[in-house]
């Protein structure tokens, strides 16, 4: 296909669109960054407000659905679909217009992986739902749900290079999770409560 190069391209300027740090700008907050975990993510955002969080939550997912939706109009076939969700992940935690610092993927990932295979994200967000209800860490559930969202897409029968650029973005979001993970080890990680705006 003659257009399947500028696919990553694309996909990676829209998943950099920083939109929690935009609706916390324009709402007249402070850069979100030097609030909470620092984080420009929907979770954090949600912290200083529930409806600029959710409302982020759905853009951050959006972008990276949209990413692959383009690819999937632009006539690609499913590695070029699965490297738009890779290339949108990326944009969303090294985004161009941040210095390359930006957020952990996870919703971006969820909209992308969305659009490339709808089984495997439904049932890697009831796992995601059942471990943070048990354990009420968002970190813990986000990391979990992904690292099984590829072996969820092989039990549903999805090709070899969907799998494959699956595990690469999943691997991602993991890998920023770093931080996360030292402190869930410690015990010193933040458990999530709907009542609070702070951590």
């Amino acid at each position: 296909m003659q257009y399947e190069y500028i696919i990553p391209i694309v996909s990676y300027l829209l998943g950099s669109i920083p939109f929690g740090f935009l609706l916390v700008k324009l709402s007249g907050g402070k850069d979100i960054r030097s609030f909470g975990s620092g984080n420009i993510g929907a979770t954090n955002v949600f912290r200083k407000s529930r409806t600029t969080g959710i409302l982020t939550l759905i853009l951050d997912a959006g972008k990276g659905y949209l990413a692959v939706a383009i690819a999937v109009l632009l006539g690609a076939d499913p590695a070029w679909q699965a490297i738009a969700a890779v290339a949108a992940i990326a944009g969303h935690i090294f985004p161009i217009w941040l210095k390359f610092k930006g957020g952990k993927g996870v919703a971006t990932g969820c909209g992308a992986f969305l659009a490339l295979c709808p089984p495997a994200v439904g049932t890697t967000l009831v796992l995601f739902v059942v471990v943070l209800v048990l354990t009420r860490y968002i970190s813990a559930a986000s990391i979990l749900a992904t690292a099984l969202f590829p072996v969820w897409a092989f039990l549903f029968g999805y090709p070899a290079p969907v799998l494959y650029w699956g595990a690469a973005g999943a691997l991602l979001i993991v890998a920023k999770h770093h931080q996360n993970i030292r402190r869930l080890l410690s015990g010193t990680e933040s458990k999530f409560v709907t009542g609070s705006r702070s951590e």
